[in-house]
């Protein structure tokens, strides 16, 4: 009987989700039993929302697991063993029938994510099966110039994943203009948002897609040497990549005259970041690279001209990199079909928030918001109402729901007020406080700040004061306006990226939800019943039992009232701790 192969998805969400646990116990069976089963282990394929995941492949036939744990496993194997058939009831996606999360890859194009949960991420040889290496091989073997090489990205359109959008085929053409003995190749791999995720799961589930990306991108701007730098908070991704460039040495993929082009000498090794948020911006990468404090410089010269060591440098992101391999095999006008005008090829959003289907999509550019949130994510969970969607990380801008038919390029999203950035889509319910969630955000952004410019560091400081004081019941007027100027004179006046955007949250929540803003300045309250200082509690007295239990467990005495009668709270006692509102099992309790 040909050998069953069974995967399990080993990326960081399936290993907190217990899938390690589900790897050793197969290990165990197999050993105890001999079955007739090859086991292999794949990184993240974006089901997230269903991990621990396991994949059997039969034959031709493919069945994925969703919510697998080690009971499950056992029942699953044995049952596919013995019938050589699936367990249908725990598959969540397959192309043999109708599964729950079949919908969840429909309107998917995956490009950057083409590898990830297909391969073993610490097998080079894996990645070759699946067209890996042959574009640089592709470059050799034809003799493409570094010039065709960047005029083929040109002609692609792909713009950077992970900011502003800034043509990657103009930025490579900047610094291949410049001579000089030592050149350098740099992948940012530490941004700080939920797009984040997205590239932890692309170094930990197809680390040599990236690292093919960065060895063209050497080719094209003739460096000699490339740096990764990735946060150390990201260890699987970290080990992954070091097997990945140990792995390309020995092949012959990174050192020197590579593949036999001679003067082409390029080597990759991997710099962990202390997780700054900053050093998302690249002259404060470069500056910890260096091994100086993250901080950020004035512009020009740039990069291109004058990056690391002083010498010219290009700096991409691990999406931007992991696009390059699959354009130069296919070509410009294949990946260019997808998208609109001014924003070619796919994106890759890490969803997360209210939504039933969080994980990662890889969808084209074109897209609207709305079926990336509804048709791909599920919706919302509990049934609630669509209410906003975060996009562009901390220093992104919220999008309300009757915006949702915004398509996903450049121009239209940062026609919002938020941005792109590395893709984060935090999506949001009507129980979202927007205040709370302005606030939430610019804390994060305020204390992420370098210093180095006074009104970021400062005024960041001071909009989040009015802000907190808004959401504990202290606002007052003409605090709305306030935060208006400061966040103009902070996105005005700051050096980075980091400044210029970290506003954005509060500048789009004014702009649509401004009043929610007045609720909680003027009427002292908070529409989506979120800020704890903001809510009254009320017995409802049709309702109540007067079974005592609220009274009992109120730590202030607040609430009175003898047994099998209704209870009353006392306002002037309440701290507003919420313990009776938890513990009534009559739903007697109201919240305004």
């Amino acid at each position: 009987m040909e050998n069953i192969k069974v995967i399990v998805g080993l990326g960081s969400c399936g290993i907190a989700a217990g899938a390690k646990k589900v790897f050793e116990h197969i290990e165990l069976l197999n050993k105890d039993n001999n079955l007739p089963i090859y086991l292999d282990k794949t990184s993240c394929i974006g089901m997230c929302y269903r991990e621990p995941l396991v994949e059997i492949h039969d034959g031709n036939d493919v069945y994925l697991y969703g919510d697998v744990d080690q009971k499950k496993v056992e029942e699953i194997i044995n049952y596919h063993i013995e019938n050589h058939k699936p367990l249908e009831k725990y598959v969540v996606q397959t192309d043999k029938f109708k599964a729950p999360e079949n919908n969840f890859f429909e309107g998917q194009v995956k490009i950057a994510l083409r590898n990830c949960g297909h391969i073993n991420p610490e097998r080079i040889e894996e990645y070759e099966n699946r067209n890996g290496y042959k574009s640089i091989k592709k470059i050799a073997d034809e003799k493409i110039s570094n010039q065709q090489v960047i005029q083929t990205v040109l002609e692609s359109g792909l713009r950077g994943r992970g900011g502003g959008g800034f043509p990657t085929g103009v930025k490579w053409k900047f610094a291949s203009g410049y001579n000089a003995e030592n050149k350098y190749i740099i992948c940012n791999a530490d941004e700080g948002d939920p797009g984040a995720f997205m590239d932890r799961s692309l170094l930990e589930g197809d680390p040599h897609s990236v690292l093919e990306g960065m060895i063209i991108a050497a080719y094209a701007i003739k460096a000699n040497q490339g740096v990764i730098y990735c946060r150390a908070e990201y260890p699987l991704a970290i080990v992954r990549l070091n097997i990945a460039i140990e792995q390309a040495r020995k092949k012959g993929y990174l050192g020197k005259n590579i593949l036999g082009i001679e003067g082409f000498n390029f080597d990759i090794y991997v710099k962990e970041g202390a997780g700054a948020f900053v050093c998302g911006e690249e002259t404060a990468l470069i500056a910890s690279v260096e091994g100086k404090r993250g901080m950020p410089r004035k512009r020009p010269p740039f990069p291109a001209e004058s990056g690391l060591w002083k010498s010219p440098t290009n700096i991409n992101n691990v999406e931007t990199y992991a696009n390059i391999p699959w354009i130069i095999f296919n070509g410009a006008q294949e990946y260019a079909k997808y998208g609109t005008e001014k924003s070619k090829g796919t994106k890759v959003f890490a969803l997360t928030g209210k939504i039933r289907h969080g994980g990662l999509v890889e969808v084209p550019m074109g897209i609207t918001i709305r079926d990336i949130i509804f048709k791909l994510g599920g919706g919302i969970i509990n049934d609630k109402k669509f209410k906003a969607v975060q996009m562009g990380g901390p220093s992104g801008g919220c999008i309300p729901e009757r915006l949702a038919d915004t398509i996903v390029d450049y121009d239209s999203v940062t026609a919002t007020g938020a941005i792109m950035g590395s893709g984060g889509m935090v999506v949001m319910d009507e129980t979202t406080c927007m205040v709370d969630i302005a606030r939430f955000f610019l804390d994060f952004t305020a204390k992420e700040s370098c210093g180095k410019c006074t009104f970021c560091r400062i005024g960041t400081k001071r909009m989040l004061e009015i802000l907190t004081r808004i959401t504990e019941g202290e606002g007052k007027d003409g605090d709305i306006e306030l935060l208006e100027e400061l966040a103009q004179q902070i996105k005005d006046n700051s050096l980075c990226g980091l400044g210029q955007t970290a506003p954005n949250p509060v500048l789009t929540t004014i702009k649509y939800f401004r009043h929610e803003y007045e609720a909680h300045i003027y009427d002292k309250k908070c529409p989506a019943l979120h800020c704890k200082k903001l809510l009254t509690y009320t017995v409802i007295p049709d309702k109540c039992t007067g079974c005592t239990v609220c009274a009992k467990n109120c730590p202030t005495n607040a609430i009175s009232g003898s047994p099998k009668e209704i209870h009353f709270i006392d306002h002037d006692k309440c701290i507003k701790c919420g313990e009776c509102f938890s513990r009534c099992k009559f739903d007697a309790i109201k919240l305004s």
